[in-house]
């Protein structure tokens, strides 16, 4: 289960301080993200990931609804983004929302940061552990959060979808 908590954030400031935790960085994407309507608290999207020329389509169910933290999904890599997408409006999926981002990702101890510049919200930061324990995923998560001076005011529980959608 993908365990994660999302932070706003000073894209620079916080990077600044991942990086003195020791966190390596693990590579930069340029994501473009479509969403397809679903009702929540299911996700549908295909993510072009253009500087690595690469596509993904993923299903995401939310175990945790309003919080927005704990996720069951299933992803596959796609050889072509625009071939699937087109395939999603043909079986009658209506594409919602699209998110665009600049993401970097660094990872430290089973922790993945995955720090966000999206187009139009500004910044963010999903802390992210992988794990069927729940609670001992975020209690990692908080543990680090701490360390780079984030608190429970500094969390968005909104997913990007319905931020981009309130700039509507």
């Amino acid at each position: 289960m993908e365990i994660e908590v999302k932070f706003r954030v000073d894209f620079e400031r916080i990077r600044e301080k991942i990086e003195s935790l020791g966190a390596f960085l693990a590579g930069e994407e340029l994501q473009e993200d479509i969403y397809f309507s679903l009702p929540y608290p299911r996700l549908l999207r295909v993510r072009n990931v253009s500087n690595l020329g690469k596509a993904y389509l993923t299903y995401k169910e939310i175990r945790d609804p309003g919080r927005n933290e704990e996720f069951e999904e299933l992803e596959v890599e796609v050889s072509d983004f625009k071939t699937m997408v087109e395939i999603l409006k043909r079986l009658g999926f209506e594409e919602d929302v699209v998110v665009r981002k600049r993401r970097l990702v660094y990872r430290l101890n089973g922790i993945t940061f995955e720090l966000n510049d999206v187009e139009g919200l500004g910044g963010f930061l999903d802390i992210e552990v992988i794990s069927e324990d729940v609670e001992d995923a975020k209690r990692k998560i908080w543990e680090v959060a701490e360390r780079l001076g984030l608190s429970e005011n500094d969390v968005e529980p909104r997913l990007y979808r319905e931020l981009i959608e309130r700039l509507s």
